[in-house]
């Protein structure tokens, strides 16, 4: 069997995690509340190139993530033969659930991060993976 990922899916699917990140860390969205619970000095200036570096960061690892979804999908969807958006959102959900909230929790909870920073970056990656899987479902 070879697996089949639409690479326009997986750039679409990284787009919309970028773009998601960019509006739930606004500070009119949940920026100021997430700025605050992590701790982050506002009132240092970050420069051109750090930001450069954490942009091209969050683009390589959006990537990355998008083609492991688009990956994973397609190997679900050869087992359950739903529907394959059914399948892509079905398999954002568990990866979600079993990989990215969990290690986060387990994460934050040893680095003593506050309940609600957990909770808010959870809720952010679980509109991020849906919002992927909707695409890679969608663009396939």
């Amino acid at each position: 069997m070879e697996v089949e990922v639409s690479l326009g899916a997986v750039v679409l699917a990284a787009l919309s995690a970028m773009i998601i990140g960019s509006i739930w860390y606004m500070p009119n969205t949940f920026g100021k509340m997430w700025f605050k619970l992590a701790r982050i000095d506002t009132s240092k200036k970050v420069t051109t190139n750090q930001m450069a570096a954490l942009y091209v960061g969050a683009l390589v690892t959006s990537l990355l993530t998008a083609y492991v979804l688009a990956h994973v999908t397609f190997l679900s969807h050869y087992f359950f033969n739903n529907s394959f958006l059914q399948d892509a959102l079905s398999t954002a959900f568990w990866v979600w659930l079993g990989f990215m909230a969990t290690r986060l929790w387990v994460s934050d909870s040893f680095e003593g991060r506050p309940v609600k920073l957990t909770l808010l970056n959870a809720a952010n990656a679980f509109v991020t993976i849906m919002v992927m899987g909707l695409i890679i479902g969608l663009v396939r």
